[in-house]
């Protein structure tokens, strides 16, 4: 069965972000936090979760209804987003117009040992996204569809939800600030 995970994270997840200074970053764990800090050098912008796996959603949320001013941008795996999926609709429900949710699916649960997630069994999350009401949603498994991909992530009417189909390989390597409090103080200190 083809699945279609080939792309290199890599190059896709800076790919796909563009100018990673347009967003306010909440990232997942593991991965999807590396892939984010490699580009901002753990920077003011980023508020990557560490140990609460299935919060990023609800914390992306929070901070675009609380600084309607900025792009807000949440990363995640598909192994995350799958444990706290019902927060899509609530994201739908209130659609705030600057909120996007990248999720990059590897298919995998690479923090845990490399099980396959649903999503390599057929789940399909932008299906799901647009079920539960997004009005701006793409999936990108090829490098043909990033430029798409990336016009959908700074969708300026509606939030919007893009799914990166990424290979199971390892992000890049980056060490970040696991200190959650440390975290929380520089970004406020970038917002005030």
């Amino acid at each position: 069965m083809d699945t279609g995970y080939r792309l290199d994270r890599r190059t896709a997840v800076p790919q796909i972000v563009g100018d990673h200074r347009d967003f306010l970053f909440v990232t997942g764990l593991g991965g999807t936090s590396r892939d984010i800090s490699h580009l901002t050098g753990d920077g003011a912008n980023l508020y990557a979760l560490g140990g609460a796996m299935g919060a990023a959603l609800s914390v992306g949320l929070g901070l675009a209804l609380a600084r309607p001013d900025r792009r807000v941008m949440v990363v995640t795996g598909d192994g995350e987003l799958l444990m706290g999926v019902g927060t899509l609709a609530t994201i739908a429900v209130m659609d705030p117009p600057n909120l996007s949710v990248l999720c990059v699916d590897n298919g995998h649960y690479l923090e845990t040992g490399g099980q396959l997630t649903h999503t390599a069994r057929g789940t399909d999350l932008e299906a799901m996204a647009r079920g539960a009401g997004f009005k701006a949603t793409a999936t990108v498994d090829g490098e043909a569809q990033i430029d798409h991909g990336r016009a959908v992530l700074r969708e300026p009417a509606h939030c919007s939800f893009v799914l990166l189909r990424v290979a199971p390989t390892e992000p890049p390597a980056f060490r970040r600030d696991m200190d959650a409090a440390a975290t929380r103080l520089r970004m406020k200190a970038s917002l005030a």
